[in-house]
């Protein structure tokens, strides 16, 4: 069967990107078989061919919410001279990521960072974490409100709670950590400290529920334990590997479930191809490939139904509760336009023990459609008229016999649109779990329409990087070997040799 064009776009060639130059050349969205690729062709390495989407059906119904963002000037384009793969930046920074080290206690085969493999120390000063930040929270046209501490592992550093303090201090309302947990499991006093510096939520990687695909599990498990006993929330992040861990992926969620008094959410990372796994043979890189299909179909399988595709949405689905938001308060709003290729997510609910998708007692596009409608609201006495329009219209769009049976929905999606702020909907949060995925890009799978519209961010010494930017374009490896020093400079520097951070537990790759 001939493959059918669905749109043109633009990538890079893979086989120049592992010669070290940046090569853009053209490329089609195409469906093949019910199937969605990505095809190119280089002048001088030939075609290419991955997947982008395994249902055609998915990706029609995630695309019909696209949502082209804003210029956002501070976000670079290129750097270090290469040509520049699009005009400008059209998505803010929903969530910027600060990275503070590159060293780690671990050896993940799959590790963006490349950590404790490059041969140097990438490691900024308190003094240069501020700069950092501030670049960040004076982002135009709006400062990032959400930061993720990450590494490495944070976790490492002497001075976590003063960059934590720092975080606060500069006005992110919003602060994650990203750590491997083995900290965590050590130190219950730990939990409690990042607790009292006011950390908003741990991610916690966690790639299965099984020391086979998750070595360290018994560490999670205590590190769960003691982020309950302090009450610190957590999202588990899986990176999904075909072959390796992809089948646990519903039993991960079921886990998730288990721990829905601790757990938020769980974000699904599909393998990237960057860091320490850009040169795999063609064969290993296709068996290991993850889309969002191929999760999707493992959950369908594990919950039986219970939770499909079909209640999952694309990120920029939630485009018009920025717009509502900011007809509320009469302030910029950071408005969610990333591509629709860039994730999706779904909330579950744990009704009588099983799982119930947001989607089968909701109307949510319907109830999307209706806050697009009131964000146009204007005149005097907005809020009143928006909130006197929420209470006669909500019954409209929720099933009460299929609603959990203790949560008042109306209620918080009132206080939502009356208090006009993202922080009234954490009611919502705390009673369910967030389920969702971003599938981050690399050289073979490159979606430059996808990539100027990225809402997730670093800040850098060279400025704000898209995040495939700055790992699946290698712009975060040439950062960081610039602003470093050598092992053996660093360890004379510190007076100890870096293996010293390794974990003494165990399996540490």
């Amino acid at each position: 069967m001939s493959m059918r064009e669905l749109e043109k776009t633009a990538s890079v060639c893979p086989a120049c990107f592992q010669e070290g130059k940046i090569t853009k050349i053209e490329a089609t969205i195409a469906e093949e078989d019910g199937r969605v690729w990505i095809t190119k062709t280089c002048k001088n390495h030939g075609s290419f061919k991955d997947i982008y989407f395994g249902d055609i059906h998915l990706y029609e119904r995630w695309m019909k919410y696209s949502k082209v963002g804003e210029p956002s000037p501070d976000v670079k384009t290129t750097l270090f001279g290469d040509p520049a793969l699009y005009p400008e930046h059209r998505s803010q920074s929903v969530l910027t990521n600060l990275l503070i080290t590159n060293r780690c206690n671990l050896r993940c085969g799959y590790c963006f960072m490349n950590a404790g493999a490059a041969g140097y120390v990438h490691e900024p000063t308190l003094a240069e974490i501020k700069t950092l930040l501030k670049q960040a929270r004076d982002e135009k046209p709006i400062g990032s409100k959400a930061i993720q501490i990450t590494g490495g592992e944070p976790t490492i550093r002497d001075d976590l709670l003063d960059i934590i303090k720092a975080a606060r201090d500069m006005g992110f309302s919003h602060i994650q950590l990203n750590t491997n947990g083995i900290k965590l499991a050590d130190s219950k006093e730990f939990c409690q400290q990042l607790k009292d510096a006011k950390v908003n939520t741990v991610y916690l990687s966690f790639d299965g529920v099984t020391k086979e695909t998750n070595p360290w599990i018994d560490q999670l498990h205590i590190a769960i334990a003691n982020l309950r006993a302090v009450n610190l929330k957590a999202v588990l992040v899986p990176v999904l590997i075909g072959g390796k861990n992809l089948h646990e992926t519903g039993k991960i969620i079921r886990y998730a479930l288990d721990n829905i008094d601790i757990v938020r959410g769980v974000n699904f990372q599909p393998i990237s191809f960057c860091g320490r796994v850009t040169k795999l043979k063609d064969e290993t890189r296709e068996k290991q490939r993850v889309d969002y299909v191929k999760m999707m179909e493992v959950i369908e399988k594990e919950f039986d139904g219970k939770i499909t595709r079909d209640d999952f949405y694309p990120v920029p689905f939630v485009y018009p509760v920025s717009e509502l938001i900011e007809t509320l308060k009469g302030e910029k709003q950071v408005e969610f336009t990333a591509h629709p290729g860039c994730g999706g997510a779904t909330y579950l609910f744990l009704e009588n023990g099983e799982p119930l998708p947001i989607t089968r007692f909701i109307d949510v596009e319907k109830f999307i459609a209706f806050i697009h409608e009131q964000s146009k609201v204007t005149g005097p006495l907005k809020k009143v008229r928006v909130g006197a329009s929420f209470l006669r219209n909500i019954d409209r769009f929720v099933d009460k016999t299929k609603a959990p049976k203790d949560f008042d929905l109306k209620k918080i999606l009132m206080d939502a649109a009356v208090g006009g702020s993202y922080d009234s909907l954490r009611g919502f949060h705390y009673k369910s779990l967030f389920v969702g995925s971003m599938w981050f890009m690399d050289s073979f799978n490159l979606n430059i329409d996808r990539l100027q519209r990225c809402c997730i961010h670093y800040t850098t010494q060279e400025g704000i990087i898209p995040f495939c930017s700055y790992n699946g374009l290698g712009y975060g490896d040439r950062i960081r070997e610039k602003y470093s020093l050598p092992i053996k400079e660093w360890e004379k520097k510190v007076g100890r040799p870096i293996k010293e951070d390794l974990w003494k537990g165990g399996s540490v790759s």
